[in-house]
């Protein structure tokens, strides 16, 4: 997140998108205090949320960071529990609902729930900007394999400058 400046670009950018009449989704993790909805408990990434109660609705460690709360007009997405926001949610029906043809992407983590979500985009037919410093994973070099390998071949990835000189008019 350091190194990348996330947060910070990250509230410019919904506020500068927010500005220029884009629709913005927030799609948070959530799961039962039990973890009875969690997916996969008992293996990788979602087993250490499972392990650690991470993203247990109702505390604080579920609740958007400060300058990513939702806004007036903001549609927050229910229903995520696993790494791609497209299953079990209504994702997919606010974006068609709302017209939406292109999805921009940022979040954490880049080399999990942001791919997996741009993958299913993509298969979906949206178009999908990724943005690159919108973006954190756990490492330099996870950040790096998406950024620069595979997330070219799923979507146009961008620099918050570059898709903030393409919005603001």
């Amino acid at each position: 997140m350091e190194s990348t400046n996330m947060l910070a670009n990250s509230i410019q950018v919904v506020d500068a998108a927010r500005a220029q009449g884009c629709k913005i989704m927030h799609t948070p993790i959530t799961f039962a205090p039990d973890g009875s909805d969690n997916p996969n408990k008992g293996q990788g990434i979602l087993k250490g949320c499972y392990d650690n109660s991470f993203f247990t609705r109702g505390t604080w460690n579920a609740d958007f960071v400060e300058g990513m709360q939702p806004k007036e007009g903001d549609i927050t997405i229910q229903g995520k529990r696993g790494l791609d926001a497209f299953p079990g949610t209504n994702l997919e029906e606010q974006l068609v609902d709302n017209k939406i043809k292109t999805i921009v992407l940022g979040g954490l983590l880049t080399n999990c729930c942001v791919e997996s979500t741009m993958r299913t985009a993509f298969e979906k037919g949206f178009n999908v900007v990724t943005l690159k410093d919108c973006t954190a994973a756990t490492s330099e070099e996870g950040q790096t394999g998406a950024t620069e390998g595979t997330w070219g071949m799923f979507s146009t990835p961008m620099s918050k400058d570059e898709f903030l000189a393409a919005i603001v008019k």
